[in-house]
């Protein structure tokens, strides 16, 4: 895109704050007060920044109960998240259309393929896709099998099929049996559904050859994940990401 991106690698800091918080809609208000801090600090090292410019989307500000008489689902980190003493000037050009009518604008402004219909990632990153604690150790087992799945949906053709694919760590041991030796270790869900704009979704119908090759790959590839379950939720009523 031609744009001179800076970044900050503030994770040790969101790590230590997120220690020992277990609620979500505490680590979306932790997430959403430290990013602004951090960017803050950062902008000034450079001259004259006065504006946050975010992709909000009009499904975030539904979800945060920020407009009519809808009541809050969960808080966005771009909208219920942000601190009242931010001083940064608030652009949100997307804030008023779904996510189908942005990839639509994309394409007419020429963005390619590829990039208009990336999967959706939440702002809160991981931390939202482990339930319970987040600490070092769940953030690498939950990108392991990540790779894993998405992997497997682009060698099979159906990543671009779907609307958004990802997998979440449950927190929760199983017993299972690895050779001859009992193992007690995490389960991870793989949570992958179609929509058009977001506000509903079904889960994805995927081939059992394809998810057992997910599955077979992650308890075989990913050291401290013995079960593998698929969520056959659709939204409403679970929303697309646990937490």
């Amino acid at each position: 895109l031609g744009v001179e991106l800076v970044s900050i690698d503030a994770s040790k800091t969101f790590l230590e704050r997120l220690a020992g918080v277990t609620d979500p809609e505490k680590k979306r208000k932790i997430i959403g007060e430290t990013f602004i801090e951090i960017f803050e600090k950062e902008a000034k090292k450079h001259d004259n920044v006065k504006f946050l410019a975010q992709g909000t989307l009009y499904t975030d500000i539904i979800e945060s109960s920020v407009v009519g008489s809808s009541k809050t689902i969960k808080s966005h980190h771009n909208v219920g998240g942000l601190p009242d003493w931010m001083s940064f000037e608030l652009i949100e050009p997307l804030r008023e259309i779904f996510k189908d009518e942005v990839r639509q604008l994309g394409l007419e402004l020429g963005l390619s393929r590829e990039l208009v219909f990336r999967h959706p990632f939440p702002g809160p990153g991981l931390a939202i896709r482990i339930m319970g604690e987040v600490n070092t150790p769940s953030l690498e087992l939950l990108r392991k099998a990540d790779v894993i799945l998405r992997d497997e949906l682009k060698s099979s053709g159906w990543y671009n099929k779907t609307w958004q694919a990802f997998c979440v760590l449950l927190n929760v041991n199983s017993v299972g049996v690895m050779g001859d030796n009992r193992t007690y270790e995490n389960a991870v869900c793989i949570r992958v559904v179609d929509a058009s704009d977001g506000m509903t979704a079904s889960f994805s119908r995927l081939p059992y050859d394809l998810l057992e090759n997910v599955s077979r790959r992650i308890i075989n590839e990913v050291d401290g994940i013995n079960r593998v379950v698929y969520d056959i939720s659709s939204k409403p009523p679970a929303t697309i990401e646990w937490e």
